[in-house]
């Protein structure tokens, strides 16, 4: 299929796709008059590369980890053929995301401690 169509079955904008590319988390042949051919198994890529994006992964760590998942609907890859720099990869991305899971919940519980403070009974889900 051609990457307008990828694009309309995906949902997503043909400018993505080349970004997708330049990044090689696609691999597109091209046809004799240079178009870009995707094979259907391109859909589950692009849905997977999408997932993958929005659970907060960059398109390098993605790259990296994108040879070793099981399949396009299983984001867990087989434990045994994770190198360990891909490993310690994605080990630092879940510090990161705890940390950030920290610091959210640090700032609510003082944005909680304030409202109350100034709110009388508008603690804790008081205000939503």
């Amino acid at each position: 299929m051609r990457i307008g169509e990828l694009s309309r079955r995906t949902g997503v904008p043909t400018r993505l796709l080349r970004y997708y590319e330049d990044q090689r988390l696609l691999r597109p042949d091209r046809t004799g008059n240079g178009y870009r051919s995707y094979p259907e198994s391109a859909v589950a890529d692009v849905q997977q590369i999408r997932g993958l994006l929005d659970s907060g992964l960059t398109t390098e760590m993605i790259r990296a980890l994108l040879p070793y998942l099981c399949g396009p609907g299983d984001l867990v890859p087989d434990p045994g053929s994770v190198p360990p720099e891909t490993a310690a990869l994605l080990q630092g991305h879940i510090d990161r995301i705890q940390s950030r899971i920290d610091c959210l919940a640090r700032n609510r519980d003082r944005l909680s401690a304030y409202l109350a403070a100034v709110r009388p009974g508008a603690g804790a889900g008081g205000g939503r």
